[in-house]
């Protein structure tokens, strides 16, 4: 069995020669260096990940979790995507200080934002540990094996981070066919620098948003601190500018069509294994769902983003994450759909099957069998498990605020008797200042009274709670008297009451809360999901993953032709390709750059989605690019590439053949979305914004041009400080 993985793992890189698609682990990149170079890569391999020495990998960071940032300065400077630090932006604007409109530069460092919570992780080590996994898994199946896995993985995480500050963790690729143990390095205390007006940084809006010809500024500058060692450490004032070991080179020299281009980052979810029946469910029932869901809930944003200043602030970040996957849904269907991908999945599974009755593999002939029941098994706990998603987390957030009181609600006692109900008041304190502040009551009465009656159109009946469902019948389905029944006796909207009651905190009190109608429908929603559907679906989704082992190993085996290559799961990830346009779609054919004059042609006064500052368009529309025009004379504003990249990939530095910084990943074609499931090279395109167009932002039109001067500039083979035109803009 070990031989048989190394060697099906080994295939699958090999397979990949001068192709597009494929996310390569940084640590395996040897396997391919040939086929890189020949693609027209410059550097080698080690230059890109070592453990040995500084090299690219030690430039990029898992920027909060979600989104790819790399340091661009030998002084811990940052950059990443606009919309990756848009939450942050956003929390630290007000009406009197409007950073998501006039964007923010801090002058000094002394100027930089703290942002609690925000971490930067640097990847120190990958290690492919699946022999020594496997081999303590072999023969054991259920919960003994969850149990050994998890031994096992506890003794390799203490193994690999012994005398060090480092953290580690085991991750599973290909649905256990191979395991990497990933050792890294957390910074904590990470400041905004830096963030241009949301008409650049977000220009195009929802408009534009996965479309493509593209002209956003999708950036933001960030910077990490750390101790007086250089170590991780909480905010403090005494915290110095982390020393970066390694940091990128950006080029001056631009991009060509036909270029070697690379995207080095943390691709988050990719599922190129999904059996027919799972991607059946994401196109015609998950997708639509949540669709129905996220188009009302920004019927209902959007509309109270335009009332006024202060609930466009609100509710800025959370309109923004709403819409993105909204309209990559509603592309991925179509991608899916117009590639027949129900199909050409039905056929690859019934040809295994075949194949493996006539050669007598019956472990994958068994898997296959297996697979279909579990798919119709885990059904409705799949289904219960998105809606709960979809409603929960991204519906009316007066059920999850008031969910957060449940431990001192039903734990008072014990957490006061351990000394822990101070630490416990003030989180929620905090809690409550953040909800008000991003709160307002006749949107979330909206959106509870719009978004309920999806949730029982959608949501198993099986699963629904009992109580919720006789506060509906109590209501006779009528949305409004729910919803004022709701709002109307609930203390989860009155900040003075809260704040009276975590002011004298008391057992009695607390108890109280138990009864509010808010709290009984969050408690009834959460515990009937804890309940009814997580550990079912958890459990099913176990065997799943074992039966996927099977499954994938059988069509490895079975067709060792296709293209085969690890699935992203936030790891640390290099993608190749080349910088191109494309054509996808019969008689439309895309350059594969953008230009400043592209940004004018959009201009509307007026639209929120192409509204540029007058002084903006006014640079623009003089041709004032200082040294950041490309050789053509125009200011190079956005370009393409055929690299394989997903969620995750935003703020990921897009890099030329000798590894020097050229543009910064941010999006892809709406064509292109479907490729998280089903890669399409003819048609799949990155998009990322030209480093140029960065600068040239920064440093003419925001006049930041302190910041420029941090970073190591190149062009050719030697060094360039450009001199910026000295321009006096009023803002």
């Amino acid at each position: 069995m070990k031989k048989l993985i190394f060697t099906l793992s080994l295939f699958a890189i090999v397979q990949l020669s001068f192709a597009t698609e494929g996310m390569w682990i940084p640590s395996l990149l040897n396997a391919i260096e040939d086929d890189m170079h020949a693609y027209g890569l410059q550097i080698s391999a080690d230059e890109i990940y070592s453990i040995n020495h500084s090299s690219l990998k030690d430039a990029i960071v898992h920027f909060g979790g979600g989104c790819t940032a790399e340091v661009i300065s030998s002084q811990g400077l940052l950059l990443t995507n606009h919309h990756c630090g848009f939450g942050q932006i956003q929390q630290h604007s007000s009406v009197e200080n409007d950073y998501l409109k006039n964007g923010f530069w801090a002058a000094t460092k002394n100027d930089e934002l703290s942002n609690p919570g925000l971490t930067a992780t640097f990847i120190v080590r990958m290690d492919d540990v699946t022999s020594r996994i496997i081999g303590a898994l072999n023969g054991l199946t259920g919960a003994a094996r969850s149990a050994k896995l998890k031994e096992v993985e506890k003794e390799l995480v203490a193994e690999f981070t012994k005398d060090t500050k480092h953290d580690a963790y085991v991750r599973p690729f290909n649905y256990g066919n191979s395991y990497f143990i990933i050792v890294t390095k957390t910074y904590k205390d990470v400041r905004l620098v830096g963030a241009p007006p949301s008409a650049i940084g977000k220009f195009g809006g929802d408009t534009d948003n996965w479309m493509w010809p593209r002209h956003t500024g999708d950036f933001s500058m960030f910077r990490i601190y750390a101790d007086a060692n250089n170590e991780p450490a909480e905010f403090s004032k005494d915290n110095v500018p982390y020393a970066a070991p390694a940091h990128l080179k950006v080029s001056m020299d631009g991009v060509k069509e036909g270029d070697f281009t690379m995207v080095f980052g943390f691709p988050g979810r990719t599922e190129q294994f999904l059996t027919p029946k799972e991607v059946e469910y994401v196109v015609n029932e998950a997708n639509p769902m949540r669709i129905h869901f996220r188009e009302t809930s920004l019927g209902i944003i959007d509309q109270a983003m335009r009332s006024s200043d202060k609930t466009r602030i609100q509710y800025a970040a959370k309109q923004s994450s709403i819409s993105n996957a909204y309209k990559k849904w509603i592309g991925q269907n179509a991608g899916l759909i117009e590639l027949n991908a129900i199909k050409q999945k039905f056929e690859l599974e019934r040809s295994l099957e075949g194949l493996s009755s006539v050669h007598k593999k019956d472990e994958y002939y068994n898997a296959i069998m297996d697979m279909r029941k579990l798919d119709d098994e885990i059904h409705d706990y799949k289904m219960a498990r998105d809606v709960f998603i979809e409603y929960y987390y991204y519906g009316p957030e007066i059920l999850a605020f008031a969910h957060s009181f449940n431990d001192l609600i039903n734990n008072f006692a014990k957490i006061q008797s351990e000394g822990k109900l101070d630490e416990k008041v003030a989180s929620l304190k905090a809690a409550s200042e953040a909800y008000f502040k991003d709160l307002d009551a006749d949107t979330e009465k909206k959106l509870f009274s719009e978004m309920t009656p999806l949730f029982f159109k959608y949501m198993p009946e099986k699963f629904i709670d009992a109580e919720f469902k006789a506060l509906n019948s109590k209501s006779k389905g009528n949305m409004a008297k729910l919803t004022t029944m709701i709002y109307g006796k609930s203390a989860f909207t009155s900040q003075a009451m809260l704040n009276t009651l975590l002011a004298k905190p008391s057992q009695k009190a607390f108890a109280k809360l138990a009864k509010d109608p808010a709290f009984r429908i969050a408690s009834g929603l959460v515990n009937g999901y804890a309940e009814k559907v997580r550990p079912t679906y958890n459990e099913l989704n176990g065997q799943i993953e074992q039966v996927m082992s099977v499954y994938v190993r059988g069509l490895m085996e079975t067709f060792p032709n296709k293209t085969y290559w690890y699935d992203a799961n936030s790891t640390l990830r290099l993608t190749y390709g080349k910088a191109e346009g494309s054509s996808p779609n019969d008689g439309m054919q895309y350059n594969f750059f953008t230009t400043g004059k592209g940004i004018l042609q959009k201009h509307r006064t007026g639209n929120p989605d192409y509204d540029l500052p007058p002084t903006m368009a006014a640079i623009l529309e003089k041709g004032i690019y200082g040294p950041y025009a490309d050789e053509d004379g125009e200011l190079h504003v956005c370009f393409t590439g055929s690299n394989h990249t997903t969620g995750g990939n935003s703020g990921s530095p897009a890099l030329n053949a000798k590894g020097e910084l050229i543009g910064l990943n941010f999006d892809r074609s709406w064509e292109s979305t479907m490729s998280d499931i089903l890669f399409d090279a003819d048609r799949c395109r990155n998009i990322m914004v030209d480093i140029r167009y960065v600068l040239w932002v920064v440093d003419v039109y925001c006049q930041a041009g302190h910041l420029v001067k941090e970073m190591t500039l190149v062009k050719g083979q030697g060094q360039e400080k450009p001199e910026t035109e000295k321009l006096e803009i009023a803002h």
